[in-house]
């Protein structure tokens, strides 16, 4: 699969992301590509964001790969237990976040997850009902990556450590991240014709 063949749905992680996002630049120069917001990504609430991904999966009309990071990447695997096998046709998951441990998180752009983690909690650890590939990186402050290990083995796709990264954001040096474009090409072209 090449991207003119496929709508992509970008699920940033929490308080959104900024225009120099690597998934901000993806949707402004990738055709397909199409953000799915959150009415307040301060204090997200896990059912409204799931229903949101279910609801634009249903919307689409050819093969379906999302493109999550961070917090989005939990609610995709929320999601995902309610999305009929088939309806997906991948999932590339970047930088988990390790929700059930937010108390070791930094605070971020002012805020704090909160303890009863806006109903995120426990991380689902089922298989995804799709291929899927996780990118870890090793010193990531929101997910250890023995857990991130974990998680990925949980949900049945493909672990790739890109080595000391930090959360894969803007502010760990990640805005355009070329090589995740190649990386997620590469994981396109696994998919199929």
């Amino acid at each position: 699969m090449r991207t003119a063949d496929v709508d992509i749905l970008m699920v940033p992680g929490w308080l959104g992301c900024e225009p120099d996002h690597w998934q901000s630049r993806w949707v402004r120069n990738l055709k397909t590509a199409k953000l799915i917001g959150e009415e307040d990504w301060a204090t997200p609430d896990k059912d409204k964001w799931a229903g949101n991904i279910i609801k634009e999966v249903a919307a689409t009309s050819r093969p379906t790969v999302i493109v999550a990071h961070s917090v989005g990447v939990i609610a995709v695997v929320h999601a995902a237990l309610e999305l009929p096998k088939g309806a997906v046709a991948g999932a590339f998951l970047v930088s988990a976040a390790d929700i059930d441990n937010a108390q070791r998180w930094p605070v971020t752009q002012g805020y704090m997850w909160p303890d009863e983690g806006f109903g995120f909690t426990p991380i689902p650890l089922q298989a995804l009902p799709c291929p899927a590939v996780l990118i870890s990186s090793s010193d990531d402050p929101y997910c250890q990556q023995t857990r991130a290990r974990h998680f990925a083995a949980a949900w049945c796709c493909d672990f790739v450590d890109v080595g000391p990264a930090g959360h894969i954001t803007t502010a760990s040096g990640f805005g355009p991240w070329p090589d995740g474009l190649l990386r997620f090409g590469t994981f396109l072209a696994q998919l199929g014709p």
